[in-house]
């Protein structure tokens, strides 16, 4: 059940979590006679259902460490409610988002919760409003970002728009980096690295790995058998429907594979505002194009286990986390709008990132169907990429930097 603002938060029901090992406590704070713990606040724009398994980790790292942590939510944008990965944070605090200026910016104020806080965590997003008043409203709480450093889809990077963000990056007290990528970014634009935590994002890797080793190979041929895709090599795109990730570029290039590998499948995951033109691809081909809708969990994880490579012409996400983990390698294309995620990505190591042109991105994925000497290549180079990426290492990076910036002194 959502909590609103101004409701205090209760405890969720059941035990309470579990204590971490060797997690240190951080210091707790004398109020009059009695003394209480510090106090983080995480604020998400809206909630999704991958970061579920973060925030429940982090919670119970952080109560080993003395820390309460609060996570606030808001509500998608009518669009992203389409691409269904929304999820409910049943001890988190609801707060509204309100879209302005046809959804440009966003108006969500959780001045109702930070009262006693000591910390915020604000996402990096120019299009926030809040985060502009908060060094007014509320001038004693230490602030930090979260995100990426600056656009990385956006073409121009000295535009009005990235030369704005740049402007703020240095103005909170801790900056938590999505990969070494974007803290590169972050001390290029003047904030000292010892204030910046690189939290290497991550899925929950765990239950995916569980779901992938329940996978025999006749389970994923029985699955395979009641998808309905034939024999033949199989090219997943496991990907939010959207322009940014260019499937008329990949349906394109399928083709042009389907030249050179006569029994090549391609099969699309995923929910967006580009399904229609999915489902029209896939009616059209003769049979050999497979759109899934949205699959997660066990349906996922069949899907990876009979794939061959991933294919994502567009920008790369956290999806490069489900092909390290499944050993399916993934090959893009230098497009220059990956998000950091995209340095996860060792061409010729655990994947392949060719021209950004048609028949570059065809002709490699067509070599490397050919060549299962350099497919096993690259699986051993998802497995070891893989292992130094995870849900809990995420967390447990995250909880350190919350500490380490709480016992810091301000930085402004």
């Amino acid at each position: 059940m959502k909590q609103e603002p101004t409701v205090m938060l209760k405890q969720a029901s059941g035990s309470p979590p579990d204590t971490p090992a060797g997690v240190a406590a951080a210091p707790q704070r004398a109020t009059g006679t009695s003394v209480r713990r510090p106090r983080a606040v995480v604020v998400q724009r809206r909630m999704t259902h991958y970061r579920l398994p973060l925030f429940e980790q982090m919670r119970a790292r952080l109560d080993a460490m003395g820390i309460e942590l609060t996570v606030v939510y808001g509500d998608p944008k009518p669009g992203e409610a389409e691409n269904n990965d929304g999820g409910d944070l049943s001890w988190g605090v609801h707060v509204p988002c309100r879209y302005l200026l046809r959804e440009k910016v966003c108006w969500q104020d959780p001045s109702a919760v930070l009262h006693d806080a000591d910390l915020i965590v604000v996402t990096q997003e120019n299009n926030l409003l809040f985060n502009y008043l908060l060094p007014m409203k509320h001038r004693g709480l230490k602030r930090a970002f979260w995100g990426h450093g600056r656009n990385f889809q956006a073409l121009n990077p000295n535009s009005l728009s990235e030369r704005f963000k740049r402007l703020f990056v240095s103005r909170v007290d801790w900056w938590f980096a999505y990969t070494d990528l974007s803290a590169d970014v972050v001390v290029d634009a003047g904030f000292p690295r010892e204030r910046i935590t690189v939290l290497n994002n991550a899925i929950d890797t765990t239950a995916l790995q569980q779901h992938l080793d329940s996978v025999t190979p006749e389970r994923a041929a029985a699955a395979r058998q009641a998808y309905g895709i034939p024999p033949g090599p199989i090219g997943l795109m496991l990907a939010s429907l959207i322009p940014d990730k260019r499937p008329e570029f990949l349906l394109e290039a399928a083709r042009r594979v389907r030249q050179q590998v006569p029994d090549f499948q391609l099969v699309l995951v995923g929910e967006g505002p580009l399904r229609d033109m999915i489902k029209r691809a896939a009616a059209e081909s003769g049979g050999w194009v497979h759109w899934m809708g949205l699959r997660k969990g066990a349906e996922k994880a069949e899907l990876l286990k009979m794939s061959t490579v991933m294919l994502n012409p567009g920008k790369v996400g956290l999806n490069v986390v489900d092909a390290l983990q499944a050993r399916v390698p993934m090959i893009t294309t230098d497009c220059k709008t990956h998000s950091p995620e995209v340095s996860y990505l060792r061409h010729g190591v655990n994947g392949l990132m060719t021209a950004d042109d048609i028949d570059a991105y065809a002709n490699s994925i067509a070599e490397l169907l050919r060549d299962e000497v350099r497919l096993d290549v690259l699986r051993d180079g998802c497995a070891r990429e893989a292992a130094t990426i995870s849900i809990e290492q995420m967390a447990e990076r995250f909880c350190e930097g919350i500490r380490e910036c709480l016992a810091a002194p301000a930085k402004r």
